[in-house]
């Protein structure tokens, strides 16, 4: 017995480091754990804030490419072709600064973006092809409009899809 009591003190050490560790050990990753939990909320919140940002310019755009706003654009004194030729080159040009826009716009939204963006340079020029050149700028803008009153407002309805997804982002 007399070999085991000088080992009594450093048994008694042990017995009392052994919780201790175990307790810290368990603080530490609990620690840990909490920590990359907040990481990952500043994340998605971070990436919320990105697709907020990233409707609002695809809206932004739509709404710069509707008929109405397009019209007022350029100088009256330009004719039907330049005009034409200058507000496709504004749209496409608007159109590739947003394009990394997709990234954060689901991709039913972005389709319905690109096929507004499509639909309107098309009405473009079947609203000029339609006038076999014989009307003057004011004439030709008047007929692009009631054009696109005719069929379907599909910038309009492109903006409501991307706001009833910004609802459930947000």
């Amino acid at each position: 017995m007399a070999s085991f009591s000088g080992y009594l003190p450093y048994a008694f050490a042990l017995i009392i480091a052994i919780p201790f560790l175990v307790l810290l050990r368990q603080f530490v990753h609990s620690y840990i754990t909490l920590k990359n939990q907040e990481i990952k909320l500043l994340s998605v919140k971070s990436n919320s804030e990105n697709k907020a940002h990233s409707y609002e310019r695809m809206t932004l755009f739509l709404e710069r490419i509707k008929p109405s706003n397009i019209i007022q654009k350029f100088d009256e004194g330009l004719a039907v072709h330049e005009f034409i030729f200058l507000t496709e080159k504004t749209i496409n040009d608007e159109f590739e600064y947003n394009s990394s826009q997709q990234l954060y716009i689901t991709k039913s939204s972005w389709k319905n973006i690109v096929d507004s963006k499509n639909a309107l340079i098309d009405l473009l020029h079947k609203t000029y092809d339609g006038l076999n050149g014989n009307a003057d700028l004011e004439e030709f803008k008047t007929i692009f409009i009631m054009n696109y009153m005719e069929g379907d407002d599909y910038i309009a309805a492109t903006i409501e899809d991307l706001r009833r997804e910004i609802l459930i982002i947000t």
